[in-house]
């Protein structure tokens, strides 16, 4: 008896609701313009409210899809999921308007958008886990931020963004060069030469002008030796007396007190 009751009652909560007796939550934008939705999302934003921004936006755009403030929305909408902290979310609105509005005066700035999204992502957890054993870090983040830049530099090498997306990916090659640097110094440690020496050349090889270089050199220096590869070694010494005869790695080794990331 007990079970039909539950039964009975679930039976009737579900017809009130189909026939609309349940009281619904209102939706206080019923009856906005677009005007007005674009106003009160564009308030919301500046106090910070971004989740509240995002629900105005993406009604803006779904009620009015052709209006005037539609594209803009699309835009906004794809600052705001980042200001949120939804990284994914927002790369997969920019992606959307750029796949939608290709030639759009403003779509430079939604590739750049995509860029700081993994840029700032990234720094952000670098921040916060300084001490953490950084070989446990994917850079999947800093190459693609690297290549949103990228082509935004190359489709729009007027845009205003252009020089600083410039900037952006000449840190992001210092950093991925280091990150590759550090896992090579990490299997050091561990005393598996042939992994370190394999990521010290990785690194040599795809980033040959950044500053962490200097200890892929010396890494491959000590890798080769503990390995009792001598004509290896030397060439790695010769290479890098040549480049840095002045190393720093000489005198203290490979032991580092400040972040892996920190370049300057």
């Amino acid at each position: 008896m007990r079970s039909l009751a539950v039964i009975a009652a679930l039976f009737l909560a579900t017809a009130l609701a189909g026939c609309g007796l349940l009281p619904e939550q209102k939706d206080e934008t019923v009856g906005w313009t677009a005007n007005k939705l674009y106003a009160e999302a564009k308030e919301a934003m500046t106090d910070g409210a971004y989740d509240k921004a995002i629900r105005y936006f993406e009604k803006l755009e779904s009620r009015y899809p052709y209006g005037r403030f539609a594209q803009q929305a699309q835009i906004e909408v794809a600052y705001a999921y980042w200001k949120t902290g939804e990284p994914a979310s927002a790369i997969a609105a920019c992606e959307r308007f750029i796949k939608l509005h290709p030639n759009h005066p403003h779509v430079d700035y939604v590739y750049y958008l995509r860029g700081l999204v993994n840029f700032n992502e990234d720094l952000g957890l670098l921040g916060n886990i300084a001490n953490q054993d950084m070989t446990e870090r994917d850079p999947k983040g800093a190459r693609e931020s690297f290549d949103a830049f990228k082509e935004l530099v190359a489709r729009f090498p007027d845009s205003k963004y252009a020089p600083d997306s410039v900037a952006r990916m000449k840190y992001l090659v210092n950093a991925l060069a280091s990150h590759e640097v550090h896992v090579a110094r990490y299997y050091m440690k561990r005393g598996a030469y042939l992994a370190a020496v394999n990521r010290a050349q990785y690194a040599l090889k795809n980033y040959p002008d950044t500053p962490a270089i200097e200890e892929a050199l010396f890494v491959m220096v000590k890798g080769y030796d503990a390995l009792g590869m001598t004509d290896l070694r030397n060439d790695a010494e010769r290479v890098m007396r040549k480049n840095f005869p002045q190393s720093h790695y000489y005198v203290r080794g490979l032991e580092r007190v400040e972040p892996w990331w920190k370049l300057w």
